[in-house]
């Protein structure tokens, strides 16, 4: 049987005007900002007038730990929204903003897939409202301004072996992880060892996606630390008198992005920082907007469950007051499969004891939201195939683990796919389980919560910190900058730090190499071994099958 692309479902798709479907969770013409017909920003207006209103239930999308298989997670969200309105509810979902270097690089397209897709997919995939460009640019802002103060004197003292600060850009570069800077004559500037990161892992995305309103993005941007003087004491970009203009760069950024689902659904997309080395949620400004305007507002966070939805608990939801009702762990057999130990080429093959021993993962990440004291579901994202013998074995496992399970075909069906698991959730929401808690005390020090994460949710025996990471712990603590939520930059495809450990390994440890702090955004960042906060485009990169005709018509886009 042959399958449609998933970008020619979605030209064939038949799009509302966005105002129709902004419409249906009322939000009026008025209060909307247009950028063409398709999509639009969410006016203060508006967010000011539904503040008041009562807040729907808030379901979590995450997943297993993520295999060149692919696991589906957003697919699984818009198929469930979709579903949620099939069955009489209303919904909404909230996604994060696709990253250019992805979309070219290994991924493609970051839309959903098949009949469970956001659209305008093509133009969500690329420029979409320029909110990543103006994130790069607010961040690039900074760095000019720092290598300018140095240049004009450096009245603040800094040391230019202590810039901290890094440029960004939002593609895939390798060759711009380790540069040097300000080369040529002396009216050129001071020259200095600098680097780029991904603009997702920029603390800007972070500000921008945890800020409520645009005076504390503003008191947020001020915060940023951008090096250290030579007497050891912090420079922030309030020091260089920029944050006013950086905020001025994003006040547009700020504002959620509304368009549509296959099913003309509401959908808002705002925000993109990954969860592998940023903290891999959408704003909350986004997923408020969802719970204000829906009786079930669904949203996910990046990769695995260990990533994304611990940094969902332990960062998002003490910054926003929110917890989700509920947590739909996605899954495939494919994936469980190699978990298995089966190599991606003989994932058609039916093998239930690949799946039994894959099934390790799964259970792990089931177990480890289960300790924030939120009831999960696990929706079984299903491929054409998967066997009847492999799907009747999942679902074997899960009633051991006693955790409800979901056949979900929302790729193949759209909402329709879906229903059963929309229903699902409200039994599972009204059986009134929930008994929210965060995974460790903000207060304990920074070893302290490091070491809570890798032995409650990766499983590890502890972390194990350089000496140059150690340095970095007592520099945060001797300035007060220890009492933060963790975010742990990571390989996403193992729960251990080495990306070729599959399954659920144990008694493993984890290096820590460099500690930083997010002081705007309020957060540490722990960075393990073996990650690159500057991607790389792989052998054949997902740009060289892509094309548009004459006529616009894009191609290879997914």
């Amino acid at each position: 049987m042959e399958f449609k692309t998933d970008i020619q479902i979605a030209e064939e798709a038949k799009l509302e005007p966005i105002a129709d479907v902004a419409a249906k969770i009322g939000i009026s013409s008025d209060e909307l900002e247009n950028y063409g017909k398709y999509k639009a920003k969410i006016s203060w207006e508006a967010l000011d007038r539904l503040e008041s209103k009562k807040d729907g239930k808030l379901i979590l999308v995450t997943a297993i730990s993520p295999t060149p298989a692919g696991e589906g997670k957003s697919t699984v969200s818009i198929g469930l929204t979709q579903g949620f309105n099939k069955i009489g509810k209303k919904s909404a979902v909230a996604l994060r903003e696709p990253s250019l270097g992805p979309v070219f690089g290994v991924k493609g397209g970051a839309a959903g897939g098949g009949y469970a897709q956001v659209v305008p997919m093509e133009d969500i995939n690329l420029h979409f409202t320029g909110d990543i460009h103006a994130i790069t640019a607010a961040n690039n802002l900074i760095s000019a301004m720092i290598d300018n103060h140095i240049h004009q004197g450096n009245a603040l003292n800094i040391d230019t072996r202590e810039v901290v600060w890094k440029r960004v850009l939002d593609m895939n570069d390798r060759s711009l992880r380790n540069i040097v800077i300000s080369l040529g004559a002396k009216a050129d500037g001071v020259p200095r060892e600098d680097h780029f990161m991904i603009t997702v892992a920029s603390e800007i995305m972070a500000v921008l996606c945890l800020s409520k309103t645009l005076t504390d993005l503003k008191e947020r941007v001020g915060k940023i630390i951008v090096a250290y003087a030579k007497d050891g004491s912090a420079v922030k970009v309030s020091d260089l008198k920029a944050e006013g203009a950086v905020a001025m760069l994003l006040k547009d950024a700020l504002k959620p992005n509304i368009v549509q689902t296959l099913e003309n659904t509401p959908a808002f997309i705002h925000g993109g920082p990954f969860a592998n080395i940023a903290h891999g949620c959408n704003s909350i400004l986004a997923t408020k907007l969802a719970l204000k305007t829906s009786d079930y507002a669904i949203t996910e966070a990046g990769f695995g469950a260990d990533l994304g939805a611990e940094k969902f608990m332990d960062i998002k939801c003490r910054m926003s007051g929110l917890s989700p009702d509920a947590i739909v762990i996605v899954a495939t057999i494919k994936a469980l499969k190699m978990h298995g130990g089966v190599p991606k080429t003989e994932l058609k093959a039916e093998n239930i004891a690949a799946l039994e021993k894959g099934f390790a993962n799964l259970k792990r990440h089931v177990e480890n939201v289960h300790k924030f004291g939120v009831p999960a579901i696990v929706a079984i994202n299903k491929f054409a195939n998967d066997s009847d013998a492999e799907i009747a074995k999942l679902k074997e496992l899960c009633k051991q683990l006693n955790v409800r399970i979901s056949l979900c075909e929302c790729w193949e069906k759209g909402g329709a796919g879906a229903e059963d698991l929309a229903q699902q959730l409200v039994e599972l929401i009204d059986e009134g389980k929930k008994d929210f808690k965060y995974l460790y005390d903000v207060n304990d020090s920074i070893e302290t919560k490091v070491n809570t994460i890798v032995k409650e949710i990766y499983r590890g025996k502890g972390a194990v910190f350089t000496k140059a990471a150690k340095g970095q712990v007592k520099k945060l603590e001797a300035l007060g900058l220890d009492k933060m939520p963790i975010c742990v930059a990571k390989t996403q495809f193992s729960f251990t730090d080495d990306a070729s450990v599959m399954g659920a390994p144990e008694d493993f440890t984890i290096e820590i190499t460099d500690v930083r702090v997010s002081n705007g955004a309020g957060f540490i960042v722990v960075q393990t071994s073996n990650i690159m906060v500057m991607p790389g485009l792989p052998k054949i990169p997902a740009a060289e099958n892509m094309d548009i005709d004459n006529n616009g018509r894009v191609s290879g886009l997914f």
